[in-house]
């Protein structure tokens, strides 16, 4: 199998070294020539700076796009015209129409598509899953996501909530197992062009709900998140991946640690083999981008926005 590299910004490397150790990386593709060819040179493989020198000029199966999120629809667009696999970082687009006109690209010339909802393949995220699926400690009522940090430099055409956000909504859905019914959300800027700072509610059925708080004024990284049943309360920090539960009269701690990067890009190889089931459907990333948009609406009208999601 062969996949190539489009973007080799600061995630586009992280890439690039998971393809090399899987012996597929095939070629990059970044306008910047001379990091083209500094990353071309040190994992011996060609580099190109345009797509469309690419496909003319390279076979391959697939690809990864790490490029902004305004370039995301047109790339796309292109490589699965030419009915190469795709996977896109998050979010998949800035529109959510966008999105949809992807997924109904990639039917029609039958190849797949997914997005870089990493939080999926965190063991401490597949454990909590689990824990959540089997009832262990009876329902999951309540999420509560705290993502902060300084603002990144190279993060100019979005905000917040479509770069930092998206991940938590992505993984409170998958932890639900289901849409939810209404956002309400409050957002401002201090240091960007776009909002740098938020908090989004997540409303789903039978009252549950998920908190989702985010920034990129505060000087230290903080990714962590609890997860509230009728019987216990799970709390975890993405980056350590440990989790700790507390129970009435116990607690216990939990650490299985595995690199999420690693496993994505292996589950997007696997489903192109027909070896494994693809873990992040396109229509759910686009849901996360329609949530995002609602959020977006919601704060600047002050208002909860009720969405219908598949």
């Amino acid at each position: 199998m062969k996949i190539v590299q489009i973007g080799i910004g600061g995630w586009g490397k992280n890439h690039i070294r998971i393809l090399s150790e899987l012996k597929v990386l095939s070629a990059v593709c970044d306008i910047n020539s001379q990091k083209g060819k500094e990353y071309a040179e040190r994992f011996f493989v060609k580099h190109y700076e345009s797509l469309d020198d690419l496909l003319k000029n390279e076979k391959f199966d697939g690809a990864i796009i790490a490029t902004p999120t305004s370039t995301h629809l047109e790339i796309a667009v292109k490589l699965l015209n030419a009915k190469k696999h795709v996977f896109v970082e998050k979010p998949m687009t800035y529109k959510s129409e966008e999105g949809e006109k992807l997924i109904k690209i990639a039917e029609k010339n039958k190849v797949i598509l997914t997005c870089g909802y990493i939080e999926r393949f965190n063991s401490a995220v597949e454990t909590v899953k689990k824990i959540v699926k089997e009832k262990k400690f009876g329902d999951l009522i309540m999420l509560e996501f705290h993502r902060e940090n300084k603002m990144p430099d190279h993060i100019k055409d979005i905000g917040i909530i479509h770069d930092t956000s998206v991940h938590d909504i992505d993984t409170a859905n998958w932890l639900f197992n289901e849409m939810p019914i209404v956002v309400f959300a409050k957002a401002g800027k201090i240091n960007h062009e776009h909002e740098d700072f938020a908090s989004v509610m997540l409303g789903y059925k039978k009252d549950k709900v998920a908190i989702i708080t985010s920034n990129w004024i505060s000087p230290k990284k903080v990714r962590t998140f609890s997860a509230v049943c009728t019987n216990a309360t799970m709390t975890s920090d993405f980056i350590s991946q440990k989790i700790k539960i507390v129970r009435e009269k116990e607690s216990e701690i939990i650490q299985i640690e595995k690199e999420p990067l690693l496993l994505e890009i292996k589950n997007f190889l696997e489903t192109i083999e027909n070896k494994a089931e693809l873990l992040v459907k396109p229509q759910q990333a686009v849901n996360v981008t329609k949530i995002a948009e609602a959020a977006l609406l919601s704060s600047q009208k002050g208002i909860p926005i009720y969405l219908d999601l598949k």
